[in-house]
């Protein structure tokens, strides 16, 4: 199992740029992969595939939905379509196609999303969408992943080329610590135990998996002893390792680059309110929509920082000591 002490930042790199190692890689291995991009080949990180195998390579324009469309039809002729543009445009602007011609028919089609949440920074509120995860999980029988660093990036590339059935992956644009070890294994649906824990479960998914790092180091040593989880599948939630946790602590924490309706926090709530009803605190953007700034200074002010994570989890353990 891995440990605070482990896991130690090693680097600086986007979830992208995991996203396109990870496609060449998945390219290198199954020849059947087709990626297309509405324009964005360059903030994708796609040149190394793109490159390799110009012919599997599919420019679609500013024409997102006739995107959704293109990849339903290669995944009818058996082929692994992979879309790639920004996550508001992944989602928002083409719902009606990824309902009607992936989702509904099972399709074989991996929609892969970047620039998601408030850490797009300046580009503002119209392309940092916060609601993605909660649209994505509702549609039946989508997988919805989130990973949280550029190694776990990666390996989830690998892993979704496998894995048959739509898939939601969601990263995002700026530089981020490396920390998860390289070769980690990663198991679609099946959490990653970070710290072993008594006092409090924190439950974290992309960006603020890192975040949660740091804060359960200081929360240690303020003598906070802290579960530490690492939910990279939202959906297929790995509500085994929520329920074993949360009967151990008796108090959890919910984080995520996403509204508090209807993403991470949300499935551990509907979860433990059936199996293992649990205090729970829920740090997550306040129902609002972004603005622009840095990545910084956008997820403190809408109370996603170390600080906020730090102040739930004392909030939760003191009232379930009370």
């Amino acid at each position: 199992m891995l440990t605070l002490d482990k896991l130690q930042q090693t680097g600086k790199k986007a979830t992208r740029d995991g996203f396109g190692a990870g496609l060449k890689a998945a390219g290198d291995k199954h020849d059947n992969i087709i990626m297309l991009t509405a324009d964005l080949r360059g903030s994708m990180k796609s040149e190394d595939f793109i490159n390799a195998y110009p012919d599997r390579f599919i420019q679609c324009g500013i024409s997102e939905a006739n995107m959704m469309g293109v990849a339903a039809g290669l995944a009818t002729a058996g082929k692994i379509p992979m879309t790639t543009t920004f996550a508001n445009f992944s989602t928002g602007r083409v719902y009606d196609q990824i309902r009607q011609s992936i989702a509904y028919s099972d399709k074989n089609v991996k929609i892969c999303a970047s620039h998601a949440g408030l850490t797009l920074g300046e580009d503002g509120a119209t392309h940092q969408i916060l609601e993605d995860i909660g649209m994505m999980r509702m549609l039946p029988g989508m997988t919805v992943i989130n990973p949280c660093d550029y190694n776990q990036t990666k390996a989830a590339v690998q892993a979704i080329a496998e894995h048959h059935g739509p898939v939601y992956l969601r990263f995002g644009r700026p530089s981020w610590p490396i920390f998860i070890p390289e070769g980690q294994k990663f198991e679609i649906g099946k959490a990653l135990h970070l710290n072993e824990g008594s006092d409090v479960s924190i439950f974290a998914t992309g960006h603020l998996v890192w975040y949660a790092v740091e804060a359960a180091r200081q929360l240690e040593k303020e003598g906070i002893s802290v579960d530490l989880i690492n939910i990279h599948t939202i959906k297929p939630l790995d509500e085994a390792a929520v329920i074993a946790s949360a009967k151990k602590t008796g108090a959890v924490v919910s984080c995520e680059e996403h509204n508090k309706y209807g993403g991470l926090g949300s499935a551990i709530a509907e979860c433990l309110s059936k199996n293992q009803p649990t205090r729970q605190e829920f740090v997550a953007t306040d129902d609002t929509f972004g603005e622009s700034g840095t990545a910084e200074q956008l997820l403190d002010k809408y109370g996603l920082g170390i600080k906020d994570i730090v102040a739930a989890a004392k909030k939760v353990v003191a009232a379930k000591r009370s």
